[in-house]
């Protein structure tokens, strides 16, 4: 099957939904999404595993203009947020320009019609005026290669692929990893496994969770009166952008959250040698920063031990430390996170001249216009691209100024009667030497640790380098000066 539409979108979780929603709200309908899956959701449908929920504050995780009173907690778990991406579809009509089952295998920009291929697999293919990339960076699992691993006669899985099929009671389980899910899915296994060995490299900085159940009254309170809600979100936002303060101005400043974490720690672990084990030597802030008020307690059951060595080899029904120690194992789960920074390797779009653009990121290092448009490759936009990731904030804000700035974008180009949109190379080369310029001074790259924040050059392709609220600033309009537009005839439309 082929067909021609204006607008491709890929994913459909936050950012996918988010940019079908506003084409819908400004009139266009002329577009198609395109799921790999048969269900939408992305990264709230592909983790499920147990403990899963969102670590930013649940009325800031959310749609700005489609708020949900009804969160039961303030840190809503994965089949509330689910839900929540399922009424969306559903109240703004999306199902109809849906299309599961349809994995992108590439897409390739046509030099003479002025318009973007893109092939899905099992034969597929559209042509479309734009091509909206919303794949996010935390869809890859990264799996690392243990040696041995090819010996090992049980079950092993990544957290985003859990085997709900495996009862894991009585079973010895080995997890590898300590990131966000690890802390997640820990305390909710803890009671069911005989054994429990958590393979450590990195300790995480942990903070309290301020977690607890909404109450009824609150829910009413938010449906009566929605401008209560924006108001508490409002809240909620600036209390959290404060925060960039001490990822991005002036990282001595994460030394009154250590206290804290530090206090919690403390609070939570008697045993001197464990705590050890679990205090970080790397300022907050370097690596994800985590929350949970039930991941420390867990560790210190009787049946679960922390390994700090490193893992020397996998066996049949064991897991060898770098020590020499072999640990009995039934399971082993990896909690070791995604390819974020690297996953753009796993792209096949292909612009100008037929340049590849994994391969050209590869070899000149990944540089964007905010972190949605290329020099090269006119009319493709990415939505949570590099350099727009948050370590402090919610990245739905993000998505929705992007999403914002995309439509601008088609606007643009239908107000001069363009075909092409492409920014020019010294306005995405001065943007890039800019934000480079920021995080060289943040924690992420001050702080004294390695982190999938970096590329393998050691440069920070993820984050955003400051608050929010600037980004929203830069992106609330278009300037059309960046950009060159040009017609099918190959004339240039004046800016």
């Amino acid at each position: 099957m082929h067909r021609d539409v204006k607008v491709v979108v890929v994913g459909t979780g936050f950012s996918g939904l988010g940019m079908a929603i506003e084409l819908k709200r400004a009139g266009e309908h002329d577009f198609v999404v395109l799921e790999k899956a048969s269900d939408l959701g992305g990264t709230w449908r592909d983790n499920s595993y147990p403990g899963c929920a969102c670590d930013v504050p649940s009325h800031m995780y959310s749609f700005s203009f489609e708020l949900n009173p009804r969160w039961s907690r303030m840190f809503a778990r994965q089949p509330e947020i689910h839900d929540y991406l399922h009424r969306v579809a559903d109240r703004y009509g999306l199902r109809e320009h849906i299309r599961f089952d349809a994995e992108v295998q590439g897409a390739r920009w046509d030099e003479e019609a002025k318009v973007w291929h893109v092939a899905v697999a099992g034969g597929d293919t559209y042509t479309a005026k734009a091509f909206v990339a919303g794949v996010g960076a935390l869809h890859i699992p990264h799996v690392p290669a243990l040696p041995g691993i090819e010996k090992f006669e049980g079950r092993a899985f990544h957290s985003a692929q859990w085997d709900h099929s495996l009862d894991l009671t009585g079973k010895r389980v080995a997890v590898v990893g300590t990131g966000a899910s690890a802390i997640q899915f820990v305390p909710r296994i803890v009671d069911q496994v005989a054994g429990l060995t958590l393979f450590q490299r990195t300790p995480p900085w942990v903070m309290p969770k301020a977690d607890r159940s909404i109450n009824s009254w609150e829910q009413r309170l938010f449906r009566a009166v929605p401008f209560a809600q924006r108001l508490y979100r409002d809240f909620v936002y600036w209390t959290r952008e404060s925060t960039a303060l001490g990822f991005a101005v002036n990282p001595r400043i994460m030394e009154f959250a250590q206290q804290i974490a530090k206090r919690h720690l403390k609070s939570q672990i008697a045993s001197p040698d464990l705590r050890r084990k679990l205090t970080p030597d790397y300022t907050m802030g370097c690596k994800r920063v985590l929350i949970s008020n039930d991941y420390y307690p867990a560790l210190t059951r009787d049946h679960v031990e922390v390994v700090t060595s490193g893992i020397r080899e996998v066996r049949a029904n064991s897991v060898v430390d770098s020590d020499g120690v072999e640990h009995p194992v039934d399971v082993i789960v990896y909690g070791t996170g995604f390819h974020v920074v690297d996953s753009f390797d796993y792209l096949d779009i292909r612009g100008k001249g037929g340049v590849d653009l994994a391969e050209q990121w590869r070899e000149k290092g990944i540089e964007t216009y905010y972190g949605i448009t290329v020099s090269g490759f006119p009319n493709l936009f990415f939505l949570l691209g590099p350099n727009t990731g948050l370590g402090h904030n919610s990245v739905v804000f993000m998505i929705e100024s992007q999403i914002r700035y995309v439509r601008q974008c088609l606007d643009l180009l239908d107000r001069h009667r363009a075909d092409e949109l492409d920014v020019r190379p010294d306005v995405q080369a001065r943007f890039n030497r800019e934000i480079q310029r920021k995080l060289a001074k943040g924690v992420w790259t001050e702080g004294g640790c390695k982190s999938w924040y970096l590329d393998a050059q050691g440069v920070n392709r993820t984050v955003w380098p400051g608050f929010t609220w600037r980004y929203w600033m830069r992106t609330r309009t278009v300037r059309a000066q960046d950009y060159t537009l040009t017609r099918a005839r190959r004339d240039r439309v004046p800016a």
